[in-house]
């Protein structure tokens, strides 16, 4: 099929982009590059650089390039700043997809991948998270998402549309060839930021907290591999065919890994110390965040391949070392 990839010049996007090739589709880029990066999408494939806020960009779009699917990722997704301006957010998270929706009905395109997050579910009192957890999140970013899924739903309902949101938990590591990986800025995710200190960049680490209800008093997080997520959002597709479906799934390994886990994981795939010092709790941090899967698995046959924190480190180190700066890098 045409696929539309709404940010795919970013981390998500950029891997969906290629594994939908490898799956044997057709990715379509429309990216405004305010934080993706053309080079992580491979020339030959048709890129359009815009806005999705941009109604007549996205209709034409859509129809000259005979789209299918629409994937969005182009989210704004850092949770500090959404306290601190939630009208970005709002704007770009809400408002922006209100319209690239109108474009797709204009367009007549019916099918709907969409990038959620389990920001959603806030503070959830039983671990691991399902599908069934209570939905309350506890940032304007969280908000904007549980939002975005009450609008699809709404539009399934009375358009015909067939919607499906994926709330993964922490996406980490690369590809495994080292060509494409992550490089936002700022940088705020843990194992890029543990892997800068192993190289003795940007100072050392900085572990926020460590009295914490968790075995070793670190935060417990659910990584999984960036691959993995966007193998998922291909293999819904079949589900798609309906009108008027509405799918749900969270996505994770389902095994937690703590901050010093992590800071372990970079130090053996590295053979580097990671510096850290231990800092003061950061409002809003949960004890612990991870997933039950089972119903992508069941529902999309969809299982990690990535499914040791080593294994995901790994991609990740390898795409450091080739990309010292990112995709400003020259490759060696």
């Amino acid at each position: 099929m045409n696929v539309l990839v709404i940010g795919g010049a970013g981390y998500i996007g950029s891997h969906c982009v290629r594994q939908l090739e490898a799956a044997g589709h057709r990715p379509v880029v429309l990216d405004n590059l305010i934080y993706g990066h053309r080079e992580a999408v491979a020339p030959h494939v048709p890129f359009h650089n815009g806005d999705l806020g941009d109604q007549p960009l996205v209709e034409k779009v859509l129809r000259e390039e005979a789209i299918d699917v629409v994937m969005h990722f182009a989210a704004f997704a850092y949770v500090g700043e959404s306290m601190s301006d939630p009208l970005k957010y709002y704007d770009n998270n809400i408002g922006k997809t209100i319209t690239l929706l109108k474009a797709m009905r204009a367009a007549g395109v019916k099918k709907f991948v969409f990038s959620s997050s389990c920001t959603i579910f806030g503070y959830a009192e039983k671990m691991p998270i399902t599908e069934e957890t209570p939905i309350a999140p506890i940032s304007v970013y969280g908000q904007t998402k549980a939002d975005a899924e009450v609008l699809l739903a709404a539009c399934a309902k009375a358009y015909g549309m067939s919607v499906a949101c994926f709330r993964y938990f922490n996406a980490s590591g690369a590809a495994e060839d080292g060509s494409i990986g992550e490089d936002h800025d700022p940088e705020t995710h843990l194992i890029p930021l543990a892997i800068w200190a192993a190289q003795g960049k940007r100072g050392g680490l900085t572990v926020f907290g460590k009295d914490y209800n968790t075995p070793d008093g670190t935060c417990l997080r659910d990584y999984v591999h960036i691959d993995d997520l966007a193998r998922a959002h291909i293999a819904v597709f079949p589900k798609l065919e309906d009108s008027g479906v509405e799918l749900y799934y969270n996505l994770g390994t389902g095994t937690p890994a703590s901050v010093l886990d992590i800071i372990r994981a970079v130090e053996t795939v590295t053979g580097l110390k990671v510096p850290y010092t231990i800092g003061e709790r950061r409002p809003g941090d949960a004890d612990a965040a991870y997933a039950n899967s089972r119903k992508a698995y069941d529902d999309l046959g969809w299982e990690p391949k990535f499914k040791d924190i080593e294994s995901i480190v790994a991609t990740a180190w390898k795409w450091h070392q080739v990309h010292p700066d990112g995709f400003a890098s020259k490759q060696k």
